[in-house]
């Protein structure tokens, strides 16, 4: 490749930055406070010591002045004249209402998060020191006049209005969220010098027909005399009429491009795909006509990209060059890029409307979790955190995330991740709980950040399917918002149904799209219909009357693409977060990091049903995640053994920003809850459970892998001691890809009033024997005969950690370590473990802590529900106790 002395170059700006609070309510002085860029304003008083760590305690209170104030970071740089023909200062992200100022001169004046900048700075800047100033309205203030001028729309959640700003929504709280309403450069900023001509909106189709893959680029450039250069077809079209995206004079988003200027003289686009071994696979030049280039190229023999557990991910390297007549390369860019076919198929049948995930022609059970920003402070998040977010989701077994729309469209690094691990992407328009203005000037905020993401993501293979928007559909139909609006109102259907879907067929064509999740295609004012398309089932959390678990079962969906069940976060995240001591359930501090209304209440009536009342907070803690991974259990299972009626299930939610109690299966910490562990069996190639049937109880067998399952279930009913006292051999016959269900016979079912059996469902192959085993508890913990003298249990320090053997006295259910009570840093790898009688098991904890082997032998540590019932007969001294708990085995220590 030739140098080029007209080659773009980049200069960050992300040194001797300081910030002031110009106006607002703030209760100290801020001057000249030393700013990190990226970052927040909140993240650098924090640095500074000027304000407490939000997350702890109820410190969260005493910073609601934040969203009131105005601001002005500030830097000074030197710079000289290089010859290049063009300055811009790029802006991947401002938070939020902006105003540039270069050496005193307004630039520009902006207001969306969720766009990028590029300003043409050239005339204002200065050989020697420049002076750059970016001041920050209050974004409250800000809403609010926009309000005036948009008319107010309702909001669920607060009282905020983030429906009238192109904010990150959950900035200004959640049922999950604090409110930290922040201000900052939140993204990378710097100058690029460049001359002639260089890559705006660079938009892809990458397609596969067949066994050949097809790589389409349309360019669009920009002429350093100015302005950009577009005028191709596509923007002829009724989608690109109504997205301009332009809202500041002068600027465009950082990869787009404006109006047409004069083609530069010889120009050409390059295509260069490397196949995954490093071999050039197809490369092509096509010449600029009318200020773009169309390149299209084919690769033979295409290896396909599959989402996780159904093929491999092979990632191909395409390079888009821009050259010059000479062959000098003016621009490049580069992207990894894979070769599939994929969306969401939705067709009547004789049941409703589906909703199949489909890849390469292929249904997808789509097992996974919504992904809600990762910090309250994104700006902070590194690479590193992104690879454990989708680690957490690879390591549960999931193949899909959906990106949810209160946030912000993710990092790079989040769809890279899912690219190389298989972690397919649905992906949210950032449209959430709330009705929005459909007026100038949000209108074309909406537009230009739609039609930029889209061309940011549709280079991922892993994103498969677009969603405009979250619940705002449902709100409208379900939650009075057509009630009180005036009929000409309008509350951001256009989006949904006209402007993303014109904006997604001239950008995005082969992928699929829903206006709102949930949403039933044809019902389009009954969007929760189970028959039709996706739902939210919220019934089974949020119910005031009945918020048992067991409501999962009132519907059988055809998608479900959010449930989920509240747990307190682990037990070292929540004694980090909480400082005051003892702990309790229901203090104020605590209270404040549990943001559901009626949040703990819900916990106590959810929990009722299944476990015995607790007492104390440790007790408290363990039973509340146990019953989150309970409830998920119990939904997921139903779900999915009506596969393929029922698509899938994207579960509410895989993780937090801040500590908090949550439906999170991993906490602010990243500590994965037990939730967690209950998900990474859930989606299993192999899932066995007992399910509810009109006929009576069935085994549901769901078979997620290439290869039919033909063997037996031997399936036993015993009570607790182990005495068997009924058994049967069920032929198993369940395809590839596919769940089945084996009716149960009589002689296998308990009595109603059962209180001490289990059964216990094996699955065998002839050649590879048991293959999986479920243990179906007949009666709920409260009202059994589980042992308080279960097991027995030695702790041995070992290479790297410390190993837990536990031999089953009598029948044990969910025998967990909680490990980081010990060492906050320790990791149990089993949880939720059943034991049958005389069976042993050894549990592994990870930990480099200094603390004693025994320590994680504690009553409070080592915890099973076996000892929730313990507990309560132990304060019901009229029941029949029983004999006491075995008293655990001294701890041994070697090495």
């Amino acid at each position: 490749m030739t140098a080029s002395p007209q080659s773009i170059s980049r200069r960050d700006l992300h040194e001797g930055w300081s910030l002031s609070v110009t106006d607002g309510p703030a209760p100290f002085a801020v001057a000249e406070v030393p700013a990190t860029v990226p970052g927040t304003f909140l993240t650098d008083l924090l640095a500074a010591g000027l304000i407490p760590d939000p997350y702890l305690d109820r410190n969260e209170h005493e910073l609601a002045w934040s969203g009131e104030v105005d601001l002005s970071y500030r830097t000074s740089f030197t710079w000289s004249p290089s010859g290049a023909h063009r300055v811009d200062l790029v802006a991947a992200e401002l938070d939020t209402a902006a105003t540039v100022v270069l050496n005193d001169e307004v630039v520009a004046t902006v207001q969306n998060q969720h766009r990028s900048w590029r300003f043409d700075v050239t005339a204002a800047l200065r050989d020697g020191v420049n002076s750059l100033e970016i001041r920050f309205a209050s974004p409250l203030r800000t809403a609010r006049e926009n309000i005036e001028v948009l008319g107010e729309l309702p909001v669920v959640g607060n009282d905020l209005p983030y429906n009238a700003i192109r904010k990150m929504a959950c900035n200004f709280g959640w049922d999950w969220g604090p409110v930290l309403v922040t201000s900052g450069i939140s993204g990378p900023i710097g100058l690029e010098e460049w001359s002639g001509a260089r890559l705006g909106e660079t938009r892809p189709q990458i397609t596969v027909e067949g066994t050949t893959g097809r790589v389409s680029v349309e360019a669009l450039l920009e002429m350093a005399a100015g302005t950009a250069a577009g005028g191709t077809a596509a923007r002829d079209t009724a989608a690109s009429e109504i997205a301009t995206g332009e809202t500041a004079a002068g600027t465009t988003p950082a990869g787009s491009s404006a109006p047409p200027a004069d083609d530069p003289v010889g120009c050409t686009v390059r295509l260069q795909v490397t196949a995954p071994d490093g071999s050039t696979a197809a490369e092509i030049s096509a010449p600029v006509a009318s200020g773009a280039a169309h390149a299209e190229v084919a690769v033979q023999q295409a290896q396909l990209w599959w989402p996780r557990g159904y093929g491999e991910q092979p990632l191909y390297d395409l390079l888009v060059e821009l050259r010059d007549a000479a062959g000098a390369v003016l621009d490049a860019r580069e992207h990894r890029i894979g070769f599939r076919t994929a969306g969401v198929v939705e067709l009547p049948d004789e049941i409703g409307t589906s909703f199949t995930v489909t890849v390469n022609g292929t249904p997808i059970l789509a097992k996974g979790a919504n992904w809600i920003p990762d910090d309250c402070f994104p700006s902070r998040l590194t690479a590193e955190d992104y690879r454990a977010a989708v680690a957490d989701a690879v390591d549960a077994g999931m193949n899909i995330l959906r990106i949810w729309g209160g946030g912000l469209y993710a990092s790079e690094e989040l769809y890279a991740q899912c690219n190389e691990l298989g972690i397919m992407v649905w992906q949210d328009f950032a449209m959430a709980c709330a009705a929005y203005s459909e007026l100038e000037p949000l209108r074309s905020e909406v537009i230009a950040e739609a039609r930029e993401h889209i061309v940011r993501l549709a280079w991922h293979p892993a994103l498969v399917h677009w969603n405009g928007s979250n619940e705002n559909v449902e709100g409208y139909y379900h939650w009075g918002w057509k009630e009180t609006l005036p009929e000409d109102q309008g509350w951001g259907n256009a989006y949904y149904t006209e402007i993303f879907p014109a904006l997604l067929a001239e950008l995005d064509p082969a992928r699929s799209f829903t206006p709102s999740s949930p949403y039933s295609r044809p019902l389009l004012d009954q969007p929760r219909h189970p028959d039709h398309g996706s739902i939210h089932n919220w019934v089974a959390w949020a119910s005031e009357e009945d918020n048992d678990y067991e409501r999962y079962r009132d519907t059988i969906p055809r998608f479900s693409a959010e449930f989920g069940y509240q747990g307190p976060a682990n037990w070292a995240t929540v004694a980090r977060a909480v400082t005051e001591r003892p702990l309790q359930a229901d203090s104020a501090t605590m209270l404040s990091h549990q943001k559901a209304v009626g949040g703990q209440d819900k916990l106590r009536r959810g929990m009722a049903p299944h476990l015995p009342a607790v007492q104390g907070y440790d007790d408290f803690h363990f039973a509340t995640q146990l019953n989150q991974a309970r409830a998920l259990i119990c939904g997921i299972g139903h779900y999915l053994s009506y596969w393929p009626r029922c698509g899938g299930t994207i579960v509410w939610q895989l993780n937090d920003c801040w500590p908090v109690t949550s439906w999170a299966a991993v906490d602010g910490d990243r500590r994965r809850k037990l939730l967690w562990y209950a998900l990474r069996d859930l989606y299993a190639p192999l899932l066995i459970t007992v399910q509810p049937r009109e006929s009576g109880p069935v085994v549901s067998v769901v078979n997620d892998s290439a290869t039919p399952l033909v063997g037996e279930l031997r399936v036993r009913r015993q009570d607790l001691a182990g005495t068997v006292v009924a058994v049967e051999a069920l032929p198993l016959q369940v395809d590839a890809r596919s769940a089945a269900t084996v009716q149960l016979p009589e002689a296998l079912l308990a009595p109603a009033d059962c209180r001490d059996q289990v059964l216990v469902v094996e699955a065998h192959d002839g050649a590879e024997g048991s293959l999986g085993r479920h243990v179906h508890f007949v009666a709920e913990d409260l009202a059994s005969d589980l042992a308080d003298d279960a097991y027995s249990a030695t702790a041995t320090q070992v290479e790297g950690g410390v190993e837990i053997s536990v031999r089953a006295l009598s029948t044990v259910r969910d025998l967990c370590v909680l490990a980081d009570k010990v060492d906050p840093d320790a990791v149990a790898e089993t949880q939720l473990l059943t034991l049958l009688p005389g069976e042993t098991a050894t549990i592994h904890v990870r930990t480099s802590g200094q603390g004693s082997p025994e320590d994680y032998l504690a009553n409070t540590v080592l915890m099973s529900a076996n000892d929730l019932v313990a507990r309560a007969r132990d304060r019901a001294p009229n029941r029949d106790r029983g004999p006491g708990r075995a008293t655990h085995d001294a701890a041994e220590q070697v090495g």
